[in-house]
């Protein structure tokens, strides 16, 4: 379905990644009202900083594929950013793309999922369930796709 160069981590893998980061993303920050209770449990906070690092990491191969539209260019840039320059990360940002900006970009992902081959997508749902067996929101998500 994808024109991907097969040297290359098959690009449905990436789109699956970020797909599951978004979930963890979204279920940590549930448990908070506010970005300053998030930002003082370093668990949960350093936990979402880390899936966004894997949501821009994950990006940059849909970009070059043109899987998605250049102004998701923003995704790598802000992955760039909490990579390199931890200690600069504004809160307030990343309260506001998991509050706002975050289910756009799962519908463009789930869009993604959609489009992968209904075989190859089965055996991606079922690796996927079986990797993250331990995490029922995923599992439940997952399944929710076949």
């Amino acid at each position: 379905m994808y024109d991907i160069d097969k040297s290359d981590r098959d690009l449905e893998f990436f789109i699956f990644d970020i797909y599951i980061a978004i979930l963890k993303i979204k279920k940590v920050a549930s448990e908070f009202d506010n970005v300053q209770d998030l930002l003082h449990s370093f668990i949960h906070w350093d936990s979402i900083i880390r899936e966004f690092e894997i949501i821009g990491e994950a990006s940059k191969y849909l970009l070059r594929d043109k899987l998605i539209d250049l102004e998701y260019r923003v995704v790598v840039d802000f992955r760039n950013q909490i990579t390199h320059e931890y200690f600069g990360i504004d809160k307030d940002i990343v309260w506001t793309i998991i509050n706002k900006d975050l289910d756009k970009f799962e519908e463009i992902i789930l869009d993604l999922i959609q489009k992968i081959k209904p075989i190859l997508k089965e055996e991606l749902i079922n690796a996927y369930i079986e990797d993250n067996k331990y995490l029922d929101f995923v599992v439940k998500k997952l399944k929710g796709l076949k």
